[in-house]
C-alpha cells in the first residue's frame, strides 16, 4: 500500500525514518516575490510490494508553471559529530546515511519507492510575484500505472514582498576546489564556466558577498604545504618595483556583477591563524613565472610590507576608477586568538593606513581584539558573540563552523533543519549585520593535503562533523547542486526579510513580542529545534505583515 504525506522543508526523512513519525503539512503562508519548499515523502508498506516501485509525481493547478521537483538524497556521514561534542538536539550521531542532497529527478519525473523505506521528493515554488494575492492549493499527482492519489496543501499569498536583502553573507567560495574536483585547468574557460555557475547557486540562496582571491587564499593549508594557484591579480616584478594585471580581476568581477554579487571579500593578506607569514604570490621574474612569497616570508618583512603596500595602492585606484572600491572588505588574518594580538597589530600596521575608512574583518572571538582597537570589525562564533553583544559592536557580524556544534544553530547534518533556520530570527532580534560560514564548497580535506569526493566523504577524512565543508554538491555537467541545508538557511534569511517588513509596519518591539511568545526569550546560546515552533514563528510574522498591509 502507497502511502504518503507532505512535509515541511524543515523535517529530515530518513531512508529507515517511519511515516508516521511526522506530522503533516496542511497550510502556509507566503509572501508574493518569496520561494517556498515542501517535501512529498512515500512509502511502501505492503507485504506483498516489488523490491520497489516508481511513483509518478506531478504538480496541477495555479502552482505548476512555478513548480520544480528534486529527490531529497542520502549521503554517508562517517562522523556526524565530534566524539563527545553534541548535544540533545542532534537528530543522530551515529554513522551512516543522512538526507541532504537535492538531485535532480531520474526515470521521467518518477521517485522510487522501496518498501520499508521513506523517500522524499523536494518542491519548490517560486512564482516570482506572478500570482496575485489569495488562497490557492498545491496539488501534488502521484500516480504508479494503476492508481492514482493526490496531496494537496493549502497555500495563502499574502499582498506583501520580502524586502531586498541587507545582511551581508558570505559562504567562502573556493575556486582551487572545482579546478580539482573536475580535473580542469586553473582560470580556463571551462573553470571560469564552471565557476559562475556555482556562483549563480550561491547567490540564488542568499550569498552576496564573495571571497574573491586576489591571491591564492592563505587558509586550510598545512604549514608548509600549498593550495593550487587561484591568483587573479597578475604580478610582474621589474627593476622599478611591481606592476599589476587587473584584467582577470576586471573579468571576475564582472562575472559576478552578471550573477548579481553585490560585495566583495578581499583574500587575506596575511596567513591564518597569526598572521605570521605571507600568502603564497606568483610573479613574472627574469627567471620566469614563480613564487616570490609564501610560507617562507615574514608578514612584517621589509621586502613583503613594500610588496603589498605597492600592491594595495594599485588595486584600490583600480577599483576606485571601476567604481567597485565602496564593494571591498579586507581580511588580515583568519582566526587570531589572544597569543597572537601582539603579531596581528604588527602585521596590521604595515598596511592600516592604505585601508583607512575601509571594512577590516576577521573571524575572531577574542573580545580583546575588538577593545584594543585591533579589530574594528570582529566576526565572533555565534557561540562567543554574547561580550560584543554587550559591548555594542557595530555592524554586528557572526560565523559559526565545525566548533560550534552545542547549543547554537548550526547546519551539520545530523543537526534538525528548524535548528538551521531559527538563526534568522536570532539575526534579527540582535540587529546582526552580516555571516560569514567558510566552506560553500572546500573538497579538501584537513590541511588541503587532499582532494576529497564530497559525495563519499562528507568529513574531509574526519576533518570536520559532516555538513561544515560544503553546503552544495559538484554535479557531473559543472553544475552545483543544492542540499537542503542551504535551503533551510537561505529561508532563515527570508526569514529575516519577513521581520524587517513585518518591523517596518508594526514595530521591531512587537515583531520580537510575537517571536518570543512562542519561544521565550531569544539568545544565541538556544536554538528552537522544532519544526512545527519554526513554522509557527514565521506564520506568527506573515500574520502581522498581513494585518497591516490589508
Amino acid at each position: 500500500m502507497l502511502r504518503y504525506k507532505l512535509l515541511s522543508s524543515l523535517d529530515k526523512p530518513f531512508l529507515d525514518s517511519k511515516l508516521d513519525d511526522f506530522t503533516p503539512l496542511r497550510k502556509l503562508t507566503m509572501l508574493r516575490n518569496e520561494r517556498i519548499s515542501v517535501q512529498l515523502v512515500l512509502t511502501d508498506d505492503s507485504a506483498a510490494a516489488p523490491h520497489r516501485r516508481f511513483v509518478g509525481i506531478k504538480i496541477e493547478g495555479v502552482f505548476a508553471p512555478y513548480a520544480t521537483k528534486r529527490t531529497l538524497e542520502s549521503v554517508p556521514s562517517a562522523m556526524p559529530a565530534y566524539p563527545g561534542r553534541s548535544d540533545e538536539n542532534y537528530l543522530r550521531t551515529t554513522p551512516g546515511l543522512y538526507p541532504d542532497l537535492l538531485a535532480p529527478m531520474q526515470m521521467n519525473g518518477s521517485a522510487a519507492c522501496v518498501p520499508g523505506q521513506l523517500h522524499s521528493v523536494w518542491i519548490d515554488i517560486d512564482p516570482m510575484g506572478a500570482l496575485p494575492a489569495g488562497n490557492y492549493n498545491l496539488t501534488v499527482v502521484l500516480s504508479d500505472g494503476a492508481v492514482t492519489e493526490r496531496a494537496q496543501l493549502a497555500v495563502e499569498v499574502i499582498a506583501a514582498d520580502l524586502p531586498e536583502q541587507a545582511l551581508r553573507v558570505t559562504e567562502w567560495f573556493h575556486c582551487d576546489c572545482l579546478a580539482s574536483y573536475y580535473g580542469v585547468p586553473v582560470f580556463s574557460e571551462r573553470h571560469w564556466e564552471i565557476i559562475e555557475n556555482f556562483v549563480r547557486t550561491a547567490v540564488r540562496n542568499g550569498i552576496n558577498m564573495l571571497l574573491t582571491p586576489v591571491f591564492t587564499p592563505p587558509l586550510d593549508t598545512h604549514i608548509g604545504g600549498e593550495r593550487p594557484t587561484v591568483q587573479l591579480t597578475g604580478v610582474k616584478r621589474t627593476a622599478d618595483g611591481w606592476e599589476f594585471d587587473f584584467s582577470r580581476l576586471d573579468r571576475w568581477i564582472d562575472m559576478c556583477d552578471r550573477c548579481g554579487v553585490k560585495y566583495f571579500e578581499i583574500s587575506h593578506l596575511f596567513t591564518q591563524w597569526g598572521a605570521l607569514h605571507a600568502p603564497k604570490i606568483v610573479a613574472e621574474t627574469d627567471e620566469g613565472e614563480k613564487k616570490i612569497f609564501g610560507w617562507d616570508t615574514d608578514a612584517t618583512s621589509d621586502e613583503y610590507t613594500a610588496f603589498i603596500r605597492a600592491f594595495l595602492g594599485a588595486f584600490l585606484a583600480h577599483m576606485r576608477a571601476r567604481g567597485d572600491d565602496s564593494r571591498c572588505y579586507f581580511h588580515i588574518s583568519d582566526e587570531p586568538n589572544a597569543a597572537h594580538l601582539e603579531q596581528y597589530l604588527k602585521a596590521k600596521a604595515t598596511v592600516s593606513d592604505l585601508l583607512d575608512g575601509y571594512p577590516v574583518m576577521d573571524a575572531l572571538s577574542d573580545y580583546e581584539f575588538y577593545k584594543t582597537g585591533a579589530v574594528t570589525t570582529p566576526i565572533p562564533a555565534n557561540n562567543h558573540i554574547e561580550p560584543f553583544i554587550e559591548g555594542g559592536v557595530e555592524p554586528l557580524w557572526t560565523y559559526y563552523c565545525c566548533g560550534q556544534g552545542i547549543g547554537v544553530s548550526n547546519r551539520f547534518l545530523a543537526m534538525p533543519g528548524a535548528r538551521t533556520r531559527y538563526i534568522g530570527v536570532q539575526f534579527y532580534k540582535y540587529r546582526v549585520f552580516g555571516f560569514l560560514q567558510w566552506g560553500y564548497n572546500f573538497y579538501y580535506n584537513q590541511g588541503s593535503y587532499d582532494p576529497v569526493n564530497p559525495y563519499v566523504d562528507s568529513t574531509g577524512n574526519y576533518f570536520v562533523p559532516s555538513g561544515d565543508a560544503y553546503s552544495v554538491y559538484p554535479a557531473t555537467d559543472g553544475t552545483a547542486l543544492e542540499s537542503m541545508r542551504i535551503v533551510q538557511f537561505r529561508e532563515a534569511i527570508d526569514d529575516l526579510r519577513a521581520m524587517e517588513l513585518a518591523g517596518s509596519l508594526a514595530g521591531r518591539d512587537a515583531v520580537i513580542a510575537a517571536i518570543e511568545e512562542l519561544t521565550g526569550e531569544v539568545v544565541f546560546s538556544r536554538c528552537v529545534c522544532d519544526s512545527a515552533v519554526m513554522l509557527a514563528i514565521r506564520e506568527r510574522i506573515n500574520s502581522i505583515i498581513a494585518d497591516n498591509v490589508k
